[in-house]
């Protein structure tokens, strides 16, 4: 009798530890994953065609006229199918009409309210080089269609409107990193941008 009492207390904190481990919490679900996204490297190549005005986009894009009925001369897209994104980039002759121009690429940035957790507007382009001036905007947020948009104007004759979109159901969470790069990308654009003489 002693030897069974002896077992049963030896064993009492090994069942009691066995009990305790096997109680009721719920599952907690694992965060949700996302694929991992190879990005290409930063190299670029001369965009040189009919359109008044040239830069420099990246090798891993392409180039296509719009072609929508309500587009406009020298309005193209740069295209990044890997990512399946689209800078939508529309041209517009200036004759007297520069803060129209202005304002309706605002007024198109702030259709983005809604879904934009901020819009910052800090980056003005100013490089009288080459007479490119401008702003970009960034629109941050997990459902904002359209992380980036800018406008370039030589104040004169001409004027450039830029607006990146992806095709797939916005989450900026999960296409930061394509963001990033696109971005940087984009920037280069600007900054390689010049109008050609006409």
């Amino acid at each position: 009798m002693m030897k069974h009492i002896k077992i049963v207390l030896l064993s009492l904190p090994v069942i009691l530890l066995f009990m305790s481990s096997c109680g009721n919490s719920d599952p907690l679900p694992k965060p949700r994953g996302y694929f991992r996204i190879t990005l290409p490297e930063h190299k670029y190549k001369l965009f040189d065609s009919v359109c008044p005005y040239t830069f420099e986009y990246p090798v891993y894009a392409r180039i296509i006229p719009d072609t929508v009925r309500s587009a406009e001369p020298y309005w193209i897209h740069v295209d990044f199918p890997s990512f399946k994104g689209r800078l939508h980039i529309s041209y517009k002759s200036v004759h007297n009409n520069l803060r129209k121009y202005t304002e309706d690429a605002r007024t198109l940035v702030m259709k983005h309210t809604s879904m934009a957790s901020e819009i910052n507007d800090d980056m003005i382009i100013d490089n009288p080089k080459s007479k490119v001036y401008g702003q970009v905007y960034e629109i941050g947020g997990i459902a904002a269609a359209s992380p980036y948009q800018f406008y370039v104007t030589d104040s004169v004759s001409h004027f450039v409107r830029g607006a990146l979109y992806f095709n797939v159901t916005p989450n900026n969470d999960s296409l930061a990193p394509v963001i990033k790069l696109l971005k940087q990308d984009i920037n280069h654009l600007i900054t390689t941008f010049k109008w050609k003489n006409k």
